[in-house]
């Protein structure tokens, strides 16, 4: 692969910038935006109100726990604008949720937050490897999803040549990277796979792509399905971070150099490490729920906003700006099964030591009487397809899960493409069981 790593002049010169000269920026800038909020949030008004709060008590950076926690259920109830800190005609642009669990959740973005978010896509792309004159192919879906529109304007503000195809169509793909040779892919990972399924398909080599790094991002995925990716197209696999309330992709990024934990942009976020549970603040290094609360966001401040995505704050490396190391989870897409706490993660990185195996899967939940019973489906890979090999690798599957997971489970091992595909965050669960 090649050496992408930046040079010093390439970087903002917060980037590597004393800690103290950070939490000096952190604290100027979280003082404005707790008034920010409190004065032109009635939300917030009320919930620091009803809370006994006020602006003026932040003295200090650790001061910050003294704020209530902000929730995705805050922003369905003020449903579709009553959390927004800017007056509608200064709103430039709306981003949202797709809803399927409820009322959507709606974002809003000034001109300045645009601008930022843009800025902070270009850091995150030049820290990945990008570089001006790129050529990037972004294939993360447009619309009111944030990914698409955010890899986009980050592209063009770092000065690449942007290749727009969203989602979808998955030869076309192909095809427009064999004939266009952007050096940039960004898409979540779980797509990424269905297109090398399709570069084996034309009876192309992956290896001899113009690809040289992809910025994957919008789902949990594990160093294991990097190798894969990497060693697939001889390509960096770089993990990149974000969500739609805090601002879309660009919260934080993983450096080239390193690969080694996203680093958060601490001069716009401030991160928070709380027990799930209690809510207290843990010390950087232990694994909890991620809290953010932005720093410089004018439309829709968040304060200490619950992400509900598991990690852990480490110190910085190839930055000064504290790392997170690869989220692992989600503190509410937690499978429990039969007393047993389980996330995706773990089952995809079980498939991926199975030879015989492809790593596209999905998990089904049912339940029969009293028992909860999962079912991992599953595809062979080329040469794997007879019976005996299938049943070999559902054996060999099925023991890894039981050994590292502790919970048996059952294996379907279907033919190529048996198994959903999605063209943006995959879904890995379905969940039979009756509800409650």
């Amino acid at each position: 692969m090649t050496d992408l790593t930046p040079t010093k002049d390439m970087l903002d010169p917060i980037e590597t910038a004393a800690r103290d000269e950070i939490e000096a920026l952190q604290f100027h800038r979280m003082k404005r935006t707790l008034k920010h909020a409190y004065d032109n949030s009635a939300f917030y008004r009320k919930r620091f109100d009803d809370h006994d709060v006020h602006p003026d008590d932040l003295k200090t950076l650790a001061d910050l726990a003294k704020f209530p926690f902000t929730t995705k259920g805050d922003l369905r109830d003020s449903y579709p604008f009553g959390m927004f800190a800017a007056p509608r005609d200064k709103i430039v642009r709306v981003h949202a949720s797709s809803g399927t669990t409820g009322k959507p959740t709606v974002v809003g973005y000034t001109k300045h937050d645009i601008d930022v978010w843009a800025d902070l896509m270009a850091r995150s792309i030049r820290a990945a490897g990008g570089r001006p004159g790129d050529i990037a192919h972004v294939a993360y879906g447009y619309g009111l999803f944030t990914g698409g529109l955010g890899a986009h304007y980050g592209a063009e503000r770092l000065g690449c040549t942007v290749v727009p195809v969203s989602g979808g169509m998955t030869q076309r793909q192909v095809t427009l990277i064999t004939d266009f040779k952007p050096s940039i892919i960004m898409v979540t990972p779980s797509y990424m796979l269905s297109i090398l399924d399709e570069f084996r398909r034309q009876g192309l080599d992956p290896r001899e792509s113009s690809l040289q790094v992809g910025l994957f991002g919008a789902e949990p995925w594990t160093n294991a399905m990097r190798c894969e990716i990497e060693e697939a197209f001889d390509m960096h696999a770089v993990d990149i971070y974000g969500l739609s309330e805090i601002m879309g992709p660009g919260v934080a990024a993983e450096c080239v150099e390193t690969k080694d934990g996203l680093h958060i942009w601490e001069d716009h976020f401030y991160p928070e490490i709380i027990d799930p549970e209690t809510g207290a603040v843990l010390p950087d290094g232990e694994i909890g729920e991620l809290v953010f609360t932005t720093l410089t966001k004018e439309g829709l401040p968040m304060i200490r906003y619950r992400t509900r995505d598991l990690t852990r704050l480490l110190p910085g490396t190839a930055r000064s700006m504290r790392r997170i190391e690869k989220i692992t989870g989600r503190s509410d897409d937690m499978i429990i099964l039969r007393g047993v706490n389980v996330f995706p993660t773990q089952v995809e990185e079980q498939i991926l030591k199975c030879e015989g195996l492809t790593p596209h899967f999905q998990i089904e939940l049912t339940r029969d009487a009293h028992r909860d019973d999962m079912t991992v489906h599953v595809e062979h890979a080329e040469g794997y397809g007879t019976a005996v090999a299938r049943k070999a690798s559902a054996e060999q599957l099925a023991h890894h899960i039981k050994s590292v997971v502790g919970i048996t489970t059952k294996i379907v091992v279907h033919e190529p493409e048996g198994v959903e595909r999605s063209v943006g965050k995959a879904k890995r669960v379905v969940d039979h069981r009756p509800k409650a």
